[in-house]
């Protein structure tokens, strides 16, 4: 009798063990971030991240052998999402001359001057312009998934952030580098270039530096590690 007793004094607190440990996990997961639209400002004119609507960039550049070519413009469109006013980007990739990827990427500026990432809508096409893929895609507040920081108010070398945060989905990561005295493409010659260390937890053994122009924003993308990719500044209209 003492033996099912003492066996059943066991059982219960392993049970009450298991429920503490449980209730602990639960308390220690991160709170969702709160998001105030009265943090954000109308206009992104970050030095190194500049969306002036009606601008249009376009990058070219090779990806394991095939010619790319992006094309992403600042439109006039807005979205709100999280009660946050974010300005709309529409981004074109082509490979080889056929369009394989069209996204709409939401970013706001918050009053400190940090740009926020608040998700993207991506449709991959085959090569008759037909949708086989929206992997990739998110938005801040919907599936747990949270607005991130594409580029920090006042980047300094060491600080590291997250630029996505949609859990399995897109989780990019960034940390600044350094400057470089200067930095020429084909589009031009700048001085005094951001550049920063961009990988993913879901796409390990890739990594990318990428470099920003003061007053221009991203100007060149090197994949260090993971393959062999290449993308620079060619052309800027509409400013």
């Amino acid at each position: 009798m003492k033996k099912n007793r003492l066996f059943a004094l066991c059982t219960l607190a392993i049970i009450f063990a298991m429920v503490s440990i449980a209730a602990v996990d639960h308390d220690a997961k991160k709170p969702p971030l709160e998001m105030d639209p009265n943090d954000f400002v109308s206009v992104i004119d970050n030095p190194f991240f500049p969306l002036k609507p009606g601008t249009k960039f376009t990058y070219r550049g090779e990806s394991d052998g095939t010619p790319t070519r992006e094309v992403m413009t600042v439109t006039h469109e807005t979205k709100k999402i999280l009660g946050v006013t974010t300005t709309v980007v529409y981004h074109l990739a082509y490979e080889d001359g056929v369009l394989v990827e069209k996204t709409f990427d939401w970013f706001a500026q918050d009053k400190d001057g940090n740009v926020w990432y608040f998700g993207e809508d991506t449709k991959e096409l085959d090569e008759n312009g037909n949708v086989i893929s929206t992997d990739g895609s998110w938005e801040a507040g919907v599936d747990g998934a949270e607005a991130g920081i594409i580029m920090l108010a006042d980047p300094r070398k060491g600080n590291r952030y997250q630029q996505e945060e949609a859990p399995d989905v897109a989780e990019d990561m960034a940390q600044v580098i350094g400057f470089e005295d200067s930095l020429c493409v084909r589009y031009g010659c700048f001085e005094n270039v951001l550049v920063t260390k961009e990988w993913s937890p879901l796409q390990k053994g890739v990594v990318e530096y990428k470099y920003y122009a003061e007053g221009v924003g991203f100007i060149f993308g090197d994949m260090v590690k993971g393959g062999d990719e290449q993308i620079e500044l060619v052309r800027i209209r509409g400013r």
